[in-house]
């Protein structure tokens, strides 16, 4: 059974384990690995199975997220399986991991990559944990060098940035700028209990002050805004254990295994949202021309 009138597009967290200590995160999998799930992701032949499900049930598009993905040594084979059964794909990265080496092997299969970038100020990346270990942060010069290096291997870029307390009052725009990003994803910081309730209090942020973080990058035309109101519920997402699960009211609700009752049965005790999908602008022009000749070189769909 193809899904052709519910979301095309899945975010499967495959991997719980991160190398930055963001205080704010609503995907820490905590619960997850404490009680079902110790080392924090599957076996990769179990991913793999996932992804073939997902793929066989007619989501047009898969985005890798975690945790850190590109901790998972075994990441392309998902990537490549994925692109083999005719999704578009992303990863979505905090980018200290992501190598020249990764970029090059992965052309021919991965399409779009998305880097979280919340804050080019030292201070305040240590503040909100946007640091390897919590503690060394990334650069500007990074990033720049970073997204030059996407655009290099011909990838989409999209750039992620959570607005809360500490950041709201920053200016990102010469970097947007310079960066040229097809998509900047402005997120309002999501309270989710279970996941983030005992830091996030310190990071939460008013409507008027997150609307002061989007009038201030208002000339910013590829800014594609989230409030809470619009992300809660308007993703479909499989967490590490792969089961289904969504946050529609502010915590997480997982499904049972998608390996073991199959993704029509799992998304059937899931609320999921459509019409907030299309109105956050969930759906857009996914192909990225940029990398079609190389999909035609290497790939065989």
């Amino acid at each position: 059974m193809k899904i052709n009138k519910f979301i095309p597009s899945i975010n499967f967290h495959l991997w719980e384990p991160c190398n930055m200590r963001c205080k704010f995160c609503f995907a820490t999998f905590q619960d997850v690995k404490q009680t079902i799930l110790p080392k924090g992701h599957l076996p990769e032949a179990d991913a793999i199975k996932v992804v073939e499900n997902i793929a066989a049930a007619g989501f047009e598009k898969i985005t890798f997220a975690g945790g850190e993905p590109l901790l998972c040594k075994w990441l392309p084979n998902l990537i490549k399986k994925a692109k083999q059964l005719g999704m578009t794909t992303m990863i979505v990265t905090n980018g200290s991991k992501l190598t020249d080496a990764f970029l090059k092997v992965n052309t021919g299969y991965l399409d779009w990559i998305a880097v979280s970038v919340d804050s080019l100020e030292d201070e305040n990346n240590v503040k909100i944990g946007r640091a390897i270990s919590g503690k060394r942060q990334l650069s500007k010069a990074f990033y720049c060098d970073l997204v030059d290096k996407i655009k290099k291997y011909g990838y989409g870029l999209k750039i992620n940035t959570v607005v809360n307390k500490v950041n709201y009052k920053d200016n990102l725009t010469e970097f947007i700028e310079y960066a040229n990003p097809q998509r900047w994803k402005v997120l309002q910081v999501l309270p989710i209990v279970g996941q983030n309730d005992a830091k996030i209090d310190a990071f939460k942020i008013t409507n008027a002050e997150y609307n002061y973080f989007l009038t201030t990058h208002e000339d910013v035309t590829t800014i594609v805004p989230e409030s809470n109101d619009e992300i809660k519920g308007s993703y479909v997402m499989v967490d590490p254990a792969g089961r289904f699960f969504d946050n529609a009211e502010g915590t997480h609700n997982y499904s049972k295994p998608i390996l073991e009752v199959g993704v029509q049965a799992a998304l059937k005790t899931m609320n999921y949202d459509l019409d907030k999908f299309l109105s956050r602008g969930g759906v857009y022009d996914w192909n990225n021309d940029k990398n079609q000749d190389l999909r035609k070189e290497e790939v065989k769909l």
